[in-house]
């Protein structure tokens, strides 16, 4: 297997409000088939309907769509003051703040949010992941914010 991610597909349970949740962010999405795919980045970030999702990757049912399940989306920004600015859009936008943004002891600022179906979002600022222009993320040579050493990618 290929070391990289080409989709992220989340499990909604209403489609409509969650691709207005994520329009209101300012992302653009197309709906093909009751199914919404956003370009984001280099990957795809696809909205679809939680029991279909189930159903298609092997599970009978859904389940619960409440509490923690494992996995978080990161955004990294370039400044404390956009991860501030955005947590608020995500709020003013239909999202639940689960965590305030404050400053770490390693160096980073951050706070999150969770979307109108629960799935948590970190906004961070990490001056030791540094973003280019496009917004890409290149883990090779920087600073892990634990260690004072570089990741070895």
């Amino acid at each position: 297997m290929e070391q990289r991610v080409s989709l992220i597909t989340l499990g909604v349970t209403d489609l409509d409000r969650a691709r207005r949740f994520y329009e209101a962010l300012g992302w653009r999405g197309q709906e093909v088939e009751e199914t919404v795919f956003f370009q984001a980045g280099g990957l795809g970030l696809v909205l679809w309907g939680r029991e279909k999702l189930a159903r298609d990757s092997g599970y009978a049912e859904a389940g619960p769509a409440t509490g923690f399940g494992g996995i978080v989306l990161a955004h990294n920004v370039r400044s404390r003051e956009e991860v501030d600015a955005l947590l608020a859009q995500a709020e003013r936008a239909g999202g639940r703040v689960t965590k305030p943004a404050a400053a770490s002891p390693h160096g980073f600022y951050s706070g999150a949010f969770a979307d109108p179906d629960g799935h948590p979002w970190e906004v961070a600022h990490n001056p030791g992941f540094p973003l280019a222009e496009d917004g890409t993320l290149t883990l090779a040579g920087v600073r892990h914010p634990l260690s004072r050493a570089f990741l070895p990618l």
